[in-house]
């Protein structure tokens, strides 16, 4: 009986399978109720006391040992299935992935500096945490400009320089007449902060982009084309400006810019309001004091600022009517710019 437990141990070691169906016989062959290791039990009853210790613990041996290689037959037939099936049906079309788009400020942002681009201005960003002289004080606003009151900015300390966060990008053009060799030729767009109440019309934080061209014998007429070219650029080769008188601490003179409505084609309509006019930027010549401020001889260099707030330009670009649209991340809204680029 030992030699036949031996053998069927070794018969067992070499045993292979390539189906389950194979695996299974080999499994009533040896465990069944009429398998050689189960009819091994039978005789086991018969052996002489003295033996059995001996015997019933290779028999128990053989009796794992054929459980196990069933088991190890098995897991090897998985193995090998998975590695011949592929992990996905090559014949089946491809799953169309959902592509992301630019947000309509992003996409008018661009538009902007590409068109000032072309004319020669370079793109300079600055912080938008600044202090008070490159927000205010250079820009000749005087302190009791209602600019520098705690509603209408965002204060992070106090003193004689306080730091705030910028309320627009002139800042920028400040640290550029402070650093940068003349002549100047900027574009500055940034994101900029106003404590203001949200509404359709107005918001905390909203973007601008802002000009400068500091050179000799700079006018402005040079500041009216280069207004026109962006307009024509942007609404269209038919498209008029006109400019209306303005103030602003930094500028002198100053004017409003607006451009003839492109819904309409300056006939009046709802969205200009029966004017024929929207309103897109505010510009004018640089005032001296700002020129000296900055270390720059007003006497021999002049120059032109202009600024506009993307949302705006955006708003007319894309007859958007509430500005808070722009900052809600409503998908439905924005679902809707997809096939811009």
């Amino acid at each position: 009986m030992r030699e036949k437990i031996e053998q069927l141990l070794s018969e067992i070691e070499n045993l292979a399978a390539k189906r389950e169906q194979e695996i299974e016989e080999i499994r009533i062959k040896l465990l069944g109720k009429k398998g050689t290791i189960t009819q091994l039990f039978d005789e086991f009853r018969n052996v002489l006391p003295e033996q059995k210790r001996e015997l019933g613990q290779v028999l128990n041996t053989l009796k794992v040992a054929a459980v196990n290689k069933i088991e190890q037959l098995r897991e090897m037939l998985d193995e090998s299935m998975e590695s011949e099936a592929p992990g996905f049906d090559l014949t089946k079309p491809g799953d169309l992935m959902e592509t992301g788009s630019r947000h309509p400020i992003s996409v008018t942002r661009r538009e902007i500096l590409s068109i000032f681009s072309k004319y020669g201005y370079e793109v300079s960003e600055g912080p938008e945490i600044e202090d008070d002289w490159h927000v205010f004080g250079a820009l000749n606003f005087p302190p009791e400009h209602p600019a520098r009151d705690m509603q209408d900015t965002f204060f992070i300390t106090e003193g004689e320089n306080p730091v705030i966060l910028r309320t627009h990008t002139s800042s920028v053009q400040v640290r550029a007449m402070e650093k940068m060799p003349l002549p100047i030729r900027i574009v500055c767009p940034g994101r900029v902060f106003r404590n203001e109440a949200i509404s359709a019309r107005a918001h905390c934080i909203f973007h601008q982009v802002e000009g400068l061209y500091i050179d000799k014998n700079v006018s402005f007429a040079d500041l009216k084309q280069a207004v026109l070219l962006f307009a024509r650029e942007m609404f269209g080769e038919n498209a008029q400006i006109r400019l209306r008188p303005s103030y602003f601490p930094f500028t002198e003179p100053s004017a409003e810019v607006d451009v003839s409505c492109n819904i309409c084609g300056g006939k009046g309509c709802n969205i200009c309001k029966g004017t024929g006019w929207l309103e897109i930027m505010g510009c004018g010549m640089v005032d001296p004091n700002v020129l000296e401020a900055n270390g720059i001889d007003s006497k021999v260099y002049s120059g032109f600022a202009f600024g506009m707030g993307v949302e705006r330009i955006a708003m007319l670009k894309w007859q958007v009517k509430d500005l808070r649209h722009y900052f809600e991340n409503d998908l439905r809204f924005l679902k809707q710019f997809e096939t811009v680029v």
